[in-house]
């Protein structure tokens, strides 16, 4: 038999302690300035809070509801790929017994997490990845007792999984908190099964909050307190005993804890979960846009007072579409609530119910336009010259360097030479400056420039117009748009 371990957390860190520090009293400080001719301006007095002196309480309490998971599943272990011994030989059983030749085919594999209980009735929180392929489920909880667990449903964008277990008697269970509340410097404490070792609790605080790795509705908070392989799918409490995380993934170059652990906040966890328990599966709400975040530079090439919101760089068959929404809009409002960056607005819409209309106020050409959009359900949605020639010659021929770029008008031939829609229109790169901010940016050969300043253009003309139209508008740079591959992407570029 063969065992994994999925992600796990190491024994508590222990109290960092401050070492004595001399002070200066006020007379001191006073003749330090009557004889060196220095003013002292007076600190501002900063609230300190010592560390708890125990955490035994709130692991008492929080203990029971908190269980070990193990997983079985069967793994095809490839032939050959062993040690052989001579046919007839006395260690030919040994090799045998231990991966050799005919310990082959099919094995069971087993593989150790964490969980947590969320009703007295037997529903259990975990992450994904901890159950994920398994065909056998097992609860060990705090007692000892186990119990085999059905799986309800999985989330994998969020790698959350709920389970359930039946029973005759109430379970011990815990309840969520409001992760928003969640400060940078809170202690708060991580329970689990760190590296199959059972039961086990650390200590330590919020390092950072809002943190996003790799998946599309990401919003961890990130933690100290140790957490190792086997940790997965464990809760990270408050001092009030509410999970307000569930761990993870840690980032580290050993594998192993070096206070950088992160936790899906739970105000993401609770509508997975609330999803899962009703649908088994999750409901997101689809907008139908491709966006990205306005940066400072694309915030005034556009006028815009402030960078936030989210700028639509396309806008696909879907709701969106439906409701009249174009490239180039950047979204403010949704829902009523202000949109901060385009991850926040992601988790936004995937929190709205699907099927209703919300209000989507844009931003489009210095106006503000409210928009109904009915949301889709996110699930179910589709997820496609001579560089050395002088100017003149180049204007002549449709061509033009500018901003670091060599830029050329889309033709049929040109369509044909590079595999573009036939509707392709614009300004193809055909040169970039590897020393320009051009380059900096990502624009690449290849690329087809649609837009500037959100007009189309077709010709070299065009673009040298918009940039003295920026130039007479008092404006540093100008908002390109360019596609790549079907992709659209907007980013500004310096005209000074």
């Amino acid at each position: 038999m063969s065992r994994s371990r999925t992600e796990m957390t190491l024994p508590a860190l222990a109290p960092a302690r401050t070492g004595l520090r001399r002070r200066l009293t006020g007379g001191t400080l006073l003749a330090l300035a009557l004889s060196t001719g220095l003013s002292f301006t007076a600190p501002v007095p900063v609230m300190a809070f010592s560390a708890p002196e125990s955490f035994a309480e709130l692991a008492d309490k929080i203990s029971p509801s908190v269980v070990n998971i193990t997983t079985s599943s069967m793994v095809s272990r490839p032939s050959g790929g062993g040690p052989m011994a001579p046919k007839g030989s006395p260690l030919e059983d040994f090799f045998r017994d231990f991966g050799g030749e005919g310990n082959s085919g099919p094995q069971r594999s087993e593989a150790l997490g964490s969980g947590f209980v969320i009703s007295e009735d037997g529903y259990i929180v975990t992450n994904d990845h901890v159950i994920k392929g398994a065909d056998e489920i097992t609860i060990e909880f705090f007692g000892g007792e186990k119990l085999p667990a059905k799986l309800v449903g999985t989330d994998p964008q969020t790698d959350i999984a709920l389970l359930k277990v039946e029973t005759d008697k109430p379970l011990p269970f815990v309840s969520f908190g409001n992760s928003d509340l969640a400060r940078v410097g809170d202690w708060v404490v991580a329970m689990g099964n760190p590296l199959g070792q059972g039961f086990s609790v650390s200590a330590g605080i919020v390092s950072a909050r809002n943190r996003e790795l790799s998946g599309t509705y990401d919003d961890y908070l990130q933690t100290d307190a140790a957490i190792n392989r086997g940790n997965s799918g464990g809760p990270l409490f408050n001092m009030d005993g509410q999970v307000i995380g569930v761990n993870t993934a840690i980032l580290s170059p050993t594998g192993g804890s070096i206070g950088i652990g992160f936790s899906m906040a739970s105000n993401v966890v609770t509508k997975v979960v609330d999803q899962l328990k009703q649908y088994g599966e999750t409901r997101r709400g689809w907008l139908g846009v491709r966006i990205q975040d306005v940066t400072p530079d694309i915030a005034e090439a556009m006028g815009m007072a402030a960078a936030s919101g989210a700028l639509v760089t396309d806008v696909p068959d879907g709701p969106a579409k439906d409701a009249g929404m174009l490239s180039g809009d950047v979204i403010q409002l949704f829902n009523g609530q202000d949109v901060k960056s385009a991850g926040d607005l992601t988790r936004r819409v995937a929190d709205a119910p699907v099927g209703e209309a919300v209000p989507v106020v844009v931003l489009r050409e210095g106006r503000s336009e409210t928009l109904n959009v009915t949301l889709g359900r996110r699930e179910e949605a589709d997820p496609a010259v001579d560089p050395g020639a002088p100017e003149e010659q180049q204007e002549e021929a449709g061509q033009l360097e500018v901003l670091g770029l060599a830029l050329q008008p889309v033709t049929d031939a040109l369509r044909d030479e590079h595999g573009l829609p036939p509707t392709t229109e614009g300004l193809l790169v055909t040169g970039v400056d590897q020393s320009s901010e051009a380059w900096t940016k990502g624009l690449r050969e290849g690329d087809v420039i649609t837009e500037v300043s959100q007009q189309k253009i077709t010709r070299a003309q065009d673009l040298k117009d918009r940039i003295e139209d920026a130039k007479k508008a008092g404006r540093k740079s100008v908002l390109l748009r360019f596609s790549r591959g079907g992709d659209q992407r907007f980013v500004a570029l310096l005209v000074n």
